[in-house]
């Protein structure tokens, strides 16, 4: 899947399309659609800037070698071209510098769409040269490659900053070399994947280069952010289920000298760690694996909403957040626990000093750490908390009250764009050349087609010389002129040129006032369209604000379902949308603070505009949400985990921050890095989307996690799981908490205490596990007796492994049982138990000691249920005796004889409970298998 999304994915760079913050439907992407189809655009395809140091236009030196040079170009790859030459001297002024010595070419490619105008710019771009002046190229072609070659520059550079020191801290974080290595596997896969699945999108609907910066900032991550829960949970089970089946950590194999025996305990011990590994990935993918899939599906509900949005860049962007949030969900759940599952132990690997057995840090109780006494310390001083945090959200959001939208421009590109540097020196140094103009459209049945006074000579209408007298006439308007007439359309162009800035409010005060305006002929209207910059920023931000209730209504929403499914509460979830919000206003006051007023212009190299992109704040909103209430729905489904064992709101928050602060900590320490490099893009809206992500991932994660969410639970105490009884049985069918009630391997169900007996010549088989050389397979009938629930052997409580070592049981040919003496076997606490450790009612209780001792620095988990001894590892054929085998069979037995336990029927009840026989595993007299020897009372 890797390579072939890998080979796919590549091809999106050549599908990526430019522009797509207008509104599709707003009355400003109606006059630039007939610019570019009919009248011409304002803004050419292509600016061919030309300069020279000593020669000016009126040389005829100067004007022979641009026609010359322009003159050449293939007409199937140019459509139109304007010069300095192609008008008379009152009308050509604007071509010229004031110090002339500089002039522009504005050419119109051929073509339909961007791909077909891109491929046309190729042909052309190197036959532009003039000889003996200089050339820079500029428009919106040009412009749009460079901003996608940066693009990809940005991420290369990214990507190359972050990989060492993502690698370091994952290995400080982990421990361990090898389970630091799969998060970064994981983020390939995710972005891999995300990249195939963005190209696929291109042919459903157009895609902005942008979208790239956002698969690559949040697939590499989400999937180290998964990655980590899922492996930390995993070590975490793994080591539980060690201690408790008894198996000390590393390969205590390596100590044994004799080479047979080593072999054998090899076996042995990867035969008890099997089991023990499988219920440990089946824990943790019931738990934080089913977390994982909530917050990825929450984190997907909030992008979606930017589906809502009529903009082609902000659907896009939704789009491909949402493919890359579910390729790295696929990757945590199923690529990741498929390494772990190969790996085992061996996730270990590579471990460094603070992650031995021994160490100091190792042997740290889980349950009174840091976080632990932070919880506890908030949950008793929760008012002081609470008012300080408050307190510095304020204080961050403070900025935000004064924001100021702009528009997107070259400025957004670094200082050293060529591109940038051609629009700034035709700002700078033509007349006109910052003037923005007004472009009003007048179309209507009477205004005939076909009709081109400019090369027909035909007269203009009075009435429409009358309304651009009309808009001259407006105030700070500095000239209104006709630019544009329509063959087929039936319609006119009007350029209102004006002396305000274009974002200014006297600006927007003029657009206001000319689409008031009003025009009709013999009593049939005619329509006024405006656009230009002005008007187009005007729309858009229209287009933001009516659109933005409905995005926080059905994000708002789906999140309240979703928590509610996941937590079983309706308080949390609103609670949890709060604390959301809370973060996102701290980073939309510190982007104005940082980009708006210019605080951080000098740390990341930018210019700044006065304003804020306001796309990009969209952009910001939908993902901050979604990273948001990914470290809460990790928090809380900790605590939820907490509280439904104990019901002790308390206990539970501080438990479940302690479980989880760390990895939070940790997940957010990493995001930032990611975020970091991203903020340092060429880029002006990837640096402010970084910039935003970065402080709000920081706030959440030591503010609002840490102290707010504990302050407030503690205020709320049991009413943050209240739930109201119609919605209980609801929740009860739509319940996505996690599971941790899982057992070590399939549980049968008991079978009932007054079940018959079995016959007694009826065989029963026991296994323990797959048999080892020398022991025999299970096979072999076992004395009738009781019935015991039949299938494979199960475990006591969740955590201890069945006894990995195959039995023969061998009964005696000329006795048969004393069936109606026997008491009948029953499982403990109604679980089962391995075959190594059978509990009878009112008789014995077998005891045999552990295969392996359990390791001194493994901590005791007090919640865990009583562990049953595991039987000891048999001794491998051809190794002489030792003294545990001493003892030799039991007085009585002859020579040779089968020896079984049992043999008379099942021990008669003791008037004393849990009287414990110590048996021992011996060879068979015949030396085919093994046999429990009873070694006294």
């Amino acid at each position: 899947m890797t390579v072939g999304a890998g080979a796919w994915g590549l091809g999106v760079f050549a599908k990526f399309s430019q522009g797509g913050f207008e509104d599709p439907k707003a009355s400003s992407t109606l006059v630039a659609k007939l610019g570019a189809g009919y009248f011409g655009s304002t803004n050419p395809d292509v600016l061919v800037l030309y300069s020279s140091d000593t020669l000016t236009v009126d040389d005829p030196r100067y004007m022979g070698a641009v026609i010359t040079t322009v003159a050449r170009l293939p007409k199937d790859r140019v459509a139109e071209v304007i010069s300095y030459w192609s008008f008379d001297a009152k009308d050509a002024a604007p071509f010229a510098s004031r110090d002339r010595h500089k002039t522009f070419v504005s050419l119109k490619l051929e073509g339909k769409d961007d791909a077909t105008k891109l491929a046309s710019y190729e042909a052309i771009k190197e036959r532009l040269e003039a000889p003996g002046l200089t050339v820079r190229l500029g428009g919106n072609i040009p412009l749009g490659v460079e901003f996608g070659e940066q693009v990809v520059a940005d991420i290369i550079r990214a990507e190359t900053i972050t990989a060492l020191p993502l690698l370091a801290l994952l290995i400080i974080l982990f421990g361990a070399l090898v389970a630091s290595l799969l998060p970064q596997v994981v983020a390939l896969f995710s972005i891999v994947g995300g990249l195939a699945v963005l190209h696929a999108v291109t042919y459903l609907t157009d895609v902005t280069s942008f979208a790239l910066e956002v698969v690559t900032m949040m697939g590499v991550g989400l999937a180290i952010d998964y990655s980590l829960f899922i492996v930390s949970r995993f070590r975490e089970e793994l080591a539980r289920g060690m201690d408790a089946a008894g198996l000390p950590p590393g390969k205590p194999w390596k100590r044994v000298e004799d080479r047979e025996r080593r072999a054998a305990e090899k076996r042995a011990y990867r035969q008890a760690l099997d089991p023990v590994r499988q219920a440990a990935l089946a824990r943790t993918m019931s738990t934080a694996g089913r977390t994982i899939v909530v917050s990825g599906v929450t984190v997907s509900a909030a992008l979606a909403g930017l589906l809502l949005f009529p903009q082609m860049f902000l659907r896009t962007i939704g789009l491909a957040g949402i493919a890359t949030v579910m390729v790295a969900v696929f990757g945590a759940t199923v690529l990741l626990p498929t390494l772990l599952a190969l790996l085992g132990t061996k996730v270990e690997g590579g471990r460094m000093p603070w992650r031995r057995p021994g160490a100091k840090r190792a042997r740290r109780d889980p349950d009174s750490g840091f976080w632990f006494r932070l919880g506890h310390s908030v949950m008793k001083h929760p008012v002081p908390y609470f008012a300080v945090v408050l307190v510095i959200l304020g204080v961050l959001f403070g900025p935000f009250l004064n924001v100021q939208f702009s528009s997107v421009d070259a400025r957004v590109l670094p200082k050293d764009s060529p591109t940038r540097a051609v629009v700034e020196t035709v700002k700078r140094e033509f007349p006109n050349g910052s003037a923005e103009p007004i472009d009003v459209v007048i179309s209507g049945d009477l205004i005939p087609r076909d009709w081109r006074p400019a090369r027909q000579g035909d007269n203009i209408p009075p009435y429409l010389e009358d309304f651009r007298e009309k808009l001259a006439a407006a105030p700070g308007v500095t000239d209104a002129k006709f630019t544009g007439y329509s063959g087929t359309y039936g319609g006119v162009r009007i350029s209102v040129t004006h002396e305000y800035e274009p974002m200014s409010s006297q600006a927007q005060d003029l657009v206001r006032d000319i689409r008031a305006m009003t025009l009709s002929k013999d009593g049939f209207p005619m329509h006024i369209d405006v656009g230009g910059s002005t008007a187009g920023q005007m729309d858009l931000m229209a287009s933001l604000m009516r659109t933005l209730p409905l995005m926080a209504i059905t994000v708002g929403i789906a999140t309240f379902v979703l928590l509610f499914m996941f937590f079983g509460s309706v308080v949390l979830p609103i609670k949890a949308i709060v604390m959301n919000v809370l973060s996102i206003g701290a980073s939309f006051g510190a982007i104005v603070w940082g980009f708006q007023y210019g605080h951080l212009a000098g740390v990341l190299d930018f210019t700044p505009t006065g304003g804020v992109e306001a796309t990009s704040m969209i952009l910001i909103l939908a993902v901050v949400f979604g990273l948001s209430m990914d470290y809460e729905v990790f928090l809380l489904s900790r605590i939820r985990e907490e509280w439904d064992r104990t019901h002790d709101n308390r206990a539970a928050v501080a438990i479940g921050m302690q479980r989880t602060g760390s990895i939070i900590t940790s997940a957010a320490l990493l995001f930032l890095v990611v975020i970091g490099a991203f903020s340092m893009a060429g880029i002006t809206v990837v640096k402010l989307i970084g910039v935003g992500m970065f402080v709000a991932v920081v706030v959440d994660a030591l503010l609002v996690r840490s102290l707010l969410v504990p302050a407030t639970m503690r205020f709320m105490g049991a009413a943050n799981w209240w739930l109201p009884r119609p919605l209980a049985g609801l929740h009860a069918r739509m319940d996505l908490r996690e599971r941790d009630d899982l057992p070590g391997a399939p549980r049968p169900a008991a079978a009932p205490l007054d079940a018959p007996a079995r016959p007694a010549t009826a065989p029963r088989t026991q296994s323990h596990g797959p048999a080892l050389p020398g022991i025999a397979p299970a096979g072999p009938p076992v004395p009738a007796g009781p019935s015991v629930p039949a299938g494979p052997p199960v475990l006591v409580g969740a955590e201890v492994p069945p006894a990995p070592f195959a039995i023969r049981w061998e009964q005696a040919p000329d006795e048969a049982p004393d069936e109606a003496s026997a008491p009948r076997p029953r499982y403990a606490n109604g679980r089962g138990v391995s075959g190594a450790e059978r509990l009878v009612t009112g008789a014995e209780r077998p005891e045999v000691a552990r295969p392996f001792p359990r390791a001194a620095h493994a901590p005791q988990d007090p919640r865990a249920a009583p562990e049953p001894a595991l039987p000891a590892p048999p001794r491998p054929p051809g190794r002489p005796p030792t003294s545990e085998d001493a003892s030799g069979p039991p007085a009585g037995t002859a020579p040779g004889a089968p020896w079984a336990p049992w043999a008379n029927g099942p021990p008669r009840p003791r008037p004393r409970r849990d009287i414990r026989i110590k048996r021992e595993i011996v060879p068979t007299p015949d030396g085919s298998g093994w046999r429990w020897r009873d070694s006294g009372g």
